[in-house]
């Protein structure tokens, strides 16, 4: 006799099916609820630039670069114009102050030389003879009343003595009233001579200092003219090298025109050229720094330049300690002017990012395999590093290179 057998409720094909279903909404649920939905991009992280944020001393400084040149540079410039008759010292040579460059010839220029030079000769002596006429008119104004005196001694005991006699009758009254009359005559012309003299006297005093003044003035007007002459010889003002174009003889010199010039040698500054934008925040006395030959130079600026050109304007910058010692005119040197003074924070390479996030956001490294977007704030820059104000810790690395490839995307896997 059949046996009935009872049928099984879970059988494997019926636990195996509901159990994948169960595994189906499980996922479904998951990646419903916390799989991550962001976009990806995947990228090679051999291509790309990764730095590490941390704390250091933040220097807000402009790169510039800068060109040297003497400290002190006397330019030579023609006061008179002629042609070259003689070079005597070569461009590049080290002079002396006083040292004879070149000579200028100039017949024009010498003849009226010549004729000013008579014309105020002739002046000269005019002047010396007006003021020998005036000496010898006082000196004959004193020789009168010497005269006058001299009658007066004469005739003044001869009166006493003839009006003694006369009161007493003892001369004829003619020719007392003659001795009177010319003692009485000597006394007016004295009063008279002595009143001329005195007149004359300080009119000469004042004619003597006209003509001696004016005297002056020819005679230095001479010695000025003499000094054109000098002019056509052109020498070194101080000692130093001597930088000039080529010149050859006969060549035509104008005046004013600028022959060369002299620098002092060993003592340089460095002329830098910068922005409009950074005047507001220049001023004497910011320090830079420079790196020639391996080693760093200090430099500070000591004049800033007032006229702005084509959107820049220029300051000098003097050597603070050492300077290098084959440095040479004309030599670029590139240059960090510091802005400010220094400050711990916390600094962010510069890098490509910038230009593609404006500084608003970066890519940041949760493993090594997976970057993830992240807002920041960024503060201020100088050419190596940028200021972190907010969204990053030090440690944090951080993608610098551009961001040009990745597009909107918010996760991106390393490769």
């Amino acid at each position: 006799m059949d046996k009935k057998i009872a049928k099984k409720t879970w059988t494997l094909k019926r636990i195996l099916t509901y159990s994948s279903i169960a595994l189906l909404v499980g996922f479904v649920l998951y990646q419903f609820i916390f799989a991550d939905r962001r976009s990806t991009f995947k990228t090679d992280k051999d291509k790309l630039t990764i730095a590490t944020v941390k704390r250091g001393e933040f220097k807000e400084f402009i790169p510039q670069t800068g060109t040297v040149e003497p400290s002190r540079t006397v330019y030579l410039d023609a006061i008179e114009g002629g042609n070259i008759k003689r070079i005597v010292s070569e461009s590049g040579k080290i002079l002396k102050r006083g040292d004879v460059i070149l000579e200028l010839t100039n017949l024009n220029r010498e003849l009226s030389v010549l004729q000013q030079e008579a014309s105020f000769n002739e002046s000269i002596n005019r002047a010396r003879e007006t003021k020998l006429n005036i000496m010898r008119n006082d000196l004959e104004q004193r020789q009168m009343l010497a005269l006058i005196d001299n009658q007066l001694q004469i005739l003044e005991p001869q009166y006493i003595r003839q009006k003694q006699l006369f009161e007493k009758k003892l001369i004829a009254k003619q020719e007392f009233e003659q001795t009177e009359a010319n003692y009485k005559y000597n006394l007016q012309r004295k009063k008279i001579t002595y009143e001329v003299y005195k007149n004359d006297s300080i009119d000469r005093i004042r004619q003597l200092k006209a003509v001696s003044t004016s005297e002056r003035q020819m005679t230095l007007s001479l010695e000025g003219v003499g000094q054109i002459l000098d002019n056509l010889v052109i020498k070194a003002p101080i000692d130093g090298q001597l930088s000039t174009p080529h010149w050859e003889v006969g060549q035509s010199v104008t005046t004013g025109q600028r022959l060369g010039q002299v620098d002092i040698i060993g003592s340089y500054k460095v002329r830098v050229p910068i922005d409009e934008l950074y005047y507001p925040k220049i001023s004497v006395g910011l320090p830079s720094t420079t790196t020639y030959a391996g080693k760093d130079y200090r430099l500070v600026i000591t004049y800033i330049y007032p006229t702005i050109q084509n959107g820049r304007f220029e300051v000098d910058m003097d050597f603070v300690g050492d300077t290098p010692g084959d440095i040479r005119r004309g030599q670029s040197l590139r240059l960090r002017i510091e802005l400010g003074q220094a400050s711990e924070e916390l600094l962010l390479p510069v890098g490509g990012f910038y230009k593609d996030t404006g500084g608003n956001w970066v890519f940041v490294l949760d493993s090594d395999n997976k970057a993830v977007r992240r807002n920041i704030k960024l503060g201020r820059k100088n050419s190596e590093n940028f200021e972190v104000l907010e969204g990053l810790q030090p440690g944090d690395r951080v993608i610098t290179s551009s961001y040009e490839n990745f597009g909107n995307n918010e996760v991106l896997i390393l490769n």
